[in-house]
């Protein structure tokens, strides 16, 4: 297989939908007693059938997430550099139609918000950026992670897909780990949702985790934008599309992320709306179909339900996030690319780990030690 494409292209969204939604109570029984799970398992799990084993389910991630990462939760915090976008995405505060004002920070606004962010005890960062390859290109990001690398041990960035040489350029500045979300893998609605710029080519956006991979990145996440369409189809292509790279890319580590689809102004509805029960079976069906992959919740997501599935397989979560550019630094001035529903401070939330028993990491790894 060259690319994950291939893959892709021997499966049909409604058959991958009805064999879900087909799955019985004796399939997820199945699955739970197994000591391996298969992505079959994996269908069982997220089906509706699995809803009353949530308990179990939720006891079983719980065994298997302290039995690879222990009682830690990583820490990490977006900086946003720019807003500046060239896509219409239907979903996004950043989407090229709506009128806002366009930032990009300069060397001494980088300079300021690292400055705020390191006082805050972070020592691995996620550099976002709206899609503009005109403005915020490989150059932009070069000299931003020229600036940024000699503050954190871990740099982590999601921006517009890059073409392989471009990701080679970046790692040898010192990058370590990109995300890159399908949003979703309905070939046809994607298109729907991004009808203008290169983000409109769902065959480049599907690829380039292929071309990470084979760049040698440390790190890869992926994931899709819960509420675009039928979760759970969503969900599995994912899992399918992890399956997939840890086999061709066995040397680099992988983490999901769940980000729940979000108001922004004049925001999209989401399609179908996942409620937080759902939120926890598919964790906790990540972490029994896959033990080794790390799971990330933003603050995209209410205080009480973040300080609940602390336990339930979750490795790592922001805290204190601004999503627009400059935040850290001075009032909102520019729009932000979602709400985020959690504000409480790193503080606040390192002290709710550990009262439920666990450590917060600041810091990821070092450098030298790869």
């Amino acid at each position: 297989m060259n690319s994950f494409l291939e893959v892709f292209r021997q499966y049909k969204w409604d058959d991958v939908k009805n064999s879900i939604y087909a799955k019985t109570s004796q399939d997820v029984e199945r699955a739970l007693s197994k000591d391996k799970r298969d992505l079959e398992d994996f269908k069982a799990l997220i089906s509706p059938a699995a809803a009353p084993y949530l308990e179990q389910m939720a006891q079983l991630s719980h065994q298997l997430t302290q039995k690879r990462f222990g009682k830690t939760i990583q820490m990490y915090i977006p900086l946003y550099l720019s807003n500046e976008c060239q896509n219409i995405c239907t979903y996004c505060g950043f989407s090229q139609d709506n009128k806002l004002r366009r930032i990009t920070l300069t060397d001494s606004q980088i300079n300021r918000e690292v400055e705020i962010i390191k006082k805050m005890g972070y020592d691995h960062v996620l550099l976002v950026t709206g899609e503009a390859n005109k403005t915020v290109g490989v150059d932009y990001f070069e000299n931003a992670l020229d600036l940024i690398r000699p503050h954190f041990s871990h740099i982590s960035m999601e921006v517009q897909p890059l073409d392989q040489n471009d990701y080679e350029r970046l790692i040898d500045k010192g990058l370590n780990t990109v995300l890159v979300y399908q949003e979703t893998y309905h070939e046809e609605d994607y298109k729907l949702h991004h009808p203008k710029g290169k983000k409109s080519n769902f065959k480049y956006r599907i690829e380039t985790p292929d071309r990470l991979g084979r760049a040698g990145i440390h790190k890869i996440g992926i994931g899709n934008l819960i509420g675009l369409e039928d979760w759970r189809t969503d969900c599995f292509f994912t899992a399918l599309h992890l399956n997939y790279l840890e086999k061709k890319y066995w040397q680099t580590k992988y983490s999901i992320s769940f980000p729940r689809l979000r108001p922004f102004s004049g925001g999209l509805e989401p399609k179908v709306e996942m409620i937080d029960r759902e939120l926890v079976q598919l964790i906790c069906a990540y972490r029994i179909f896959n033990e080794e992959v790390e799971l990330s919740l933003s603050t995209r997501e209410r205080e009480i339900f973040r300080d609940n599935v602390i336990k339930l397989g979750i490795t790592t979560i922001s805290a204190g996030s601004k999503t627009n550019p400059g935040g850290y630094a001075a009032a909102k001035e520019s729009l932000e690319q979602f709400e985020i529903s959690d504000e409480r401070s790193p503080q606040q939330i390192a002290e709710m780990i550990r009262k439920q028993g666990y450590e917060a990491v600041w810091k990821d790894w070092d450098a030298v030690l790869a």
